[in-house]
């Protein structure tokens, strides 16, 4: 029989954890490898940023009110957006970067996780935050992670083989053509993540969801079932996303003419 006790985290056991954060940056600063204040700043946004989040949820789940799940999904989009920009060596400039960001997420994630919660969980209703904010942001930040990805080795390579792309359209081929191996290299990147997980799943690591689940007192097995549906529709919603990245940000390296147009990435002067 499963306990479904839930065993409470006091703030010493939160003090311990963030402990060991500190005495790992500590260690880092002899060695120089210059980690030490990335993971300072990021065990810091971590708990600004939770805790943050828990009272948004506490709201959310109490209201239930479509609006405000819209306006909070709207929020963690818009944010993602943004970490997919920060990510790139060379960006977009002005906001063509953080456009494809926005608008391949936006139809991979919202539409995978729209038919997750009206056709295949069925929830009444479907815009329940309990079931569709733990949902959209599982996706996005899949996704999110697999377009910066592909985004980034795409606009590096394009750069890098600007030479062998121009002497490709000046043999007549459209851009689609001279740019096939960047584009299917940088989808391959971007797709590598969770085709890691995928294939580790249970057997090196238990995924975050599963692991939730089994320690809030529900039955392994049925947690399982959960986490497999939830890694197939991680995987959809960041090939569909990675791809779409891929497609719009080919595109915006050249003219309506075909030509190269390097000067739209920052630092590619």
């Amino acid at each position: 029989m499963v306990d479904s006790g839930v065993i409470p985290v006091s703030p010493l056991d939160l003090v311990l954890a963030a402990s060991l954060v500190a005495a790992l940056a500590l260690l880092s600063l002899p060695a120089r490898l210059g980690i030490a204040k990335p993971i300072t700043i990021g065990a810091i946004r971590t708990v600004v940023q939770l805790l943050l989040v828990g009272l948004v949820l506490d709201t959310l789940f109490a209201f239930e009110s479509p609006w405000l799940v819209g306006v909070w999904a709207l929020v963690m989009l818009l944010v993602a957006g943004r970490e997919v920009i920060a990510r790139q060596s060379r960006r977009y400039r002005g906001g063509r970067g953080y456009g494809i960001g926005l608008s391949s997420m936006f139809v991979s994630s919202f539409s995978v996780t729209l038919l997750a919660l009206v056709v295949l969980l069925e929830v009444d209703p479907w815009y329940a935050p309990r079931y569709a904010i733990p949902l959209l942001g599982m996706l996005l930040g899949n996704t999110m992670t697999g377009v910066a990805v592909a985004l980034d080795r795409l606009t590096q390579s394009a750069w890098e083989q600007r030479a062998v792309i121009e002497q490709r359209l000046m043999l007549g081929q459209p851009y689609i053509a001279a740019t096939e191996t960047l584009r299917r290299h940088a989808m391959r990147a971007g797709l590598i993540p969770i085709a890691n997980s995928m294939a580790a799943a249970g057997l090196v690591s238990l995924p975050g969801m599963m692991t939730g689940q089994i320690l809030a007192g529900v039955a392994p097995f049925d947690a399982v079932k959960y986490q497999i549906l939830v890694m197939f529709l991680i995987a959809a919603g960041t090939g569909f996303g990675t791809m779409l990245a891929v497609r719009l940000g080919t595109a915006a390296l050249f003219d309506p003419r075909d030509r190269l147009r390097l000067d739209r990435l920052a630092g590619a002067e």
